[in-house]
């Protein structure tokens, strides 16, 4: 979809103003910024009365849990939240580049890496937010491996929770013979994505969600990764799905950008963590 020059302009602002804001926000002093009751990947620090739940954040696929989260560990850090991140789903001698081994194994690191955080903080649940595959594959440490006694809510920003096509790419994996067989045995977290595969069936199977579980899945219709965007979505009771140019037209960020910059997702997902003090997200929260 073309955009017009004057919405292309307009856009382009926003995207420099949510480069910039977060740079200004780390300069400026504020009771937040300095809470001892904040922290990233600190197993010293003890969740407070405003947050009493530490925030786990997941990573997606070809990323790590440090560069996924740059920009949003910080924003919630600031905001006075106890924030940690882990590396998931590395293959044998990989040590940079997450989310490629079987996904079933992933959240079984997750399920561990959650314990260790739960036993540190001494908090009763956690959150989690995650971005792509790291949005999609909590939900099977929640349906299968007991997280749902241990987590309250589940924020997927773009997140695969029904596979994806590719844009209709996977449609074309029967037609070179052999590259099934390649993904499954070489990338199976890859394999475990796509749209159909016996991965996603046994996730969704008997229904998208968990009793007792906030979900929050934040969408963007510009994602050229998980496709058709729409497959995001969730049903079941406690869903909130939303789609960011409705809250904000002008936010053309796509699959990468609204996990690693996009402060207008981040405030949606926010609200998400803290829905009693939960404010509208607009165009104007990229300068917030």
């Amino acid at each position: 979809m073309k955009l017009p020059w004057r919405r292309l302009l307009a856009a382009f602002s926003l995207a420099t103003a949510m480069a910039i804001v977060p740079t200004a926000a780390a300069s400026a002093s504020s009771p937040a910024s300095s809470a001892p009751t904040s922290g990233w990947n600190d197993f010293t620090c003890r969740p407070s009365a405003q947050h009493p739940r530490p925030v786990v954040l997941v990573h997606g696929t070809f990323a790590n849990g440090t560069d996924n989260w740059l920009v949003f560990a910080p924003y919630l850090e600031a905001r006075g939240y106890c924030v940690f991140s882990f590396d998931y789903g590395m293959l044998p001698g990989e040590n940079l580049i997450g989310g490629l081994g079987p996904i079933a194994g992933s959240a079984q690191q997750l399920s561990d890496f959650t314990d260790r955080v739960l036993a540190a903080t001494h908090a009763a649940k956690v959150d989690i937010v995650g971005h792509s595959q790291g949005g999609m594959m909590p939900r099977y440490y929640l349906k299968y491996l007991g997280g749902a006694a241990k987590v309250n809510a589940l924020v997927g920003l773009a997140p695969d929770n029904h596979g994806t096509t590719l844009d209709g790419l996977t449609a074309l994996l029967p037609y070179f013979p052999g590259a099934s067989d390649f993904l499954d045995s070489s990338l199976p977290g890859l394999a475990d994505q796509v749209a159909g595969s016996a991965f996603q069936k046994t996730l969704n199977a008997g229904g998208d969600t968990v009793p007792g579980v906030h979900y929050t899945v934040i969408s963007t219709v510009y994602d050229e990764v998980v496709t058709p965007y729409t497959t995001q979505a969730l049903s079941g009771p406690d869903v909130h799905n939303v789609v960011l140019q409705d809250l904000c037209p002008l936010d053309v960020s796509e699959h990468v950008t609204i996990g690693l910059t996009d402060r207008i997702a981040f405030h949606e997902a926010a609200n998400a963590l803290d829905p009693a003090h939960a404010t509208p997200t607009t165009c104007l929260s990229a300068f917030s």
